[in-house]
C-alpha cells in the first residue's frame, strides 16, 4: 500500500482522535478515491451515485481496518522506529487488545458491507487485499527486499475492487488499471525505503536490496518500473475507456516521472529519493484526475 513519509513522533490525540489516527485516514481516503474513480471509468461514466458511494465506503472501512490491524501487528517495531513511535498503540493511547479488536471489526464490517451492497467479486478482492497485506507483505519485510513486490499487490487492488464493483468481473481493462497502480507503487515505496533505511534497519526491515550502500541497484529498479509505466499509462485509451486528453497527459506525466527516476539512478541521495517519492504522490492522483475528466467528457 502507498505509504506516507512523515508521521507524528510524539503522542497525538486521545479518545476518538486516536482511533481515527489508527485508521491512517489519508491512505484510507486515497484508496476510497481510487476505487471510486476505477468504478466510474469501468462504467464509462454511467455508474449510479449510490453504488459508487457504497463502493467507496466499503473499501474505505476495510482499508481502515487493515491499516489499524497492521499497526497492532507491528506495534513492537513501531515503538523502536523514530517515524512511528508516536502512533496510537506504541505511544500508549490505545491498548494493543483494543487496537486489534477495533481493526478486526472494521475490516470485517467493510468486507461484509461490500458483499451485501456492492458485489461478491469486489468483496472477495477486498478480503484478498487484506490477506496479502497481512499474510505475505508484512512478514516478508523481515525476510527479503522482495517484500516490496508483494506489497504492490494490495496497494494496487483498489483499482480492481472499484472496477469489478461496476462490471462484476476481472477483465483486461481492469487488469490494465491494476498494472498501472502496481508499477507506480514500486518507485513510490523504494524512494521511501531509501530515505528511511536507517529507521528500518533498527527493526530489521529488509525493504531495499542488500549490499547496496550506494543505492545503485535500487536506482535501477526505480527506473525499470518507471520505464514500464510509460506504455502502461496509455492502457485506458488503448482499450477505449478514455480519450486523447488522458493519453497525452498520462504520457507527459510518465515521462516527467521517468526523468526524476533517472536523476535518482545517477546518484541516489536522500534528496533524489525524496524527489521520486513526492513525484509519485503527484503522478498517480494526476492520472486519476485525467481518467475522471476524460471519461466524463466521452
Amino acid at each position: 500500500m502507498a505509504e506516507t513519509l512523515s508521521e507524528a513522533t510524539s503522542a497525538g490525540p486521545t479518545g476518538v482522535g486516536a482511533f481515527y489516527e489508527l485508521t491512517k485516514p489519508g491512505i484510507a481516503g486515497y484508496v476510497m478515491i481510487t476505487a471510486g474513480v476505477s468504478a466510474f471509468v469501468a462504467s464509462r461514466g454511467q455508474v449510479a451515485l449510490t453504488h459508487a458511494v457504497h463502493t467507496m465506503l466499503g473499501t474505505g472501512l476495510a482499508t481502515a481496518g487493515a491499516l489499524a490491524l497492521n499497526q497492532w501487528v507491528e506495534r513492537d517495531f513501531d515503538a523502536v522506529m523514530v517515524r512511528t513511535r508516536g502512533r496510537p498503540i506504541p505511544s500508549g493511547r490505545i491498548t494493543p487488545r483494543t487496537g486489534a479488536v477495533f481493526g478486526t471489526l472494521l475490516l470485517a464490517v467493510g468486507i461484509a458491507y461490500m458483499a451485501m451492497l456492492v458485489g461478491r467479486v469486489p468483496a472477495l478482492l477486498t478480503a484478498l487485499s487484506a490477506a496479502a497485506y497481512h499474510g505475505i507483505y508484512t512478514p516478508m519485510k523481515l525476510r527479503s527486499h522482495l517484500a516490496t513486490l508483494a506489497g504492490g499487490v494490495p496497494g494496487a487492488l483498489p483499482t480492481l475492487i472499484g472496477w469489478t464493483a461496476a462490471t462484476g468481473e476481472v477483465d483486461l481493462a481492469g487488469l490494465g488499471l491494476f498494472a498501472i497502480a502496481y508499477a507506480w507503487q514500486l518507485p513510490h515505496v523504494l524512494g521511501l525505503a531509501w530515505m528511511l533505511r536507517e529507521d528500518y534497519a533498527l527493526v530489521g526491515f529488509k525493504l531495499i536490496p542488500p549490499h547496496d550502500a550506494a543505492g545503485k541497484v535500487i536506482g535501477r529498479h526505480m527506473v525499470a518500473w518507471l520505464v514500464l509505466l510509460v506504455p502502461l499509462s496509455g492502457v485506458p485509451t488503448w482499450l477505449g475507456y478514455t480519450g486523447w486528453v488522458y493519453l497525452v497527459g498520462a504520457l507527459l506525466a510518465s515521462l516527467g516521472f521517468l526523468g526524476v527516476g533517472f536523476g535518482a539512478a545517477r546518484e541516489l541521495t536522500d534528496k533524489a529519493a525524496r524527489k521520486v517519492f513526492f513525484g509519485s504522490l503527484l503522478y498517480h492522483p494526476a492520472l486519476l484526475i485525467l481518467m475522471l475528466l476524460d471519461t466524463a467528457r466521452l
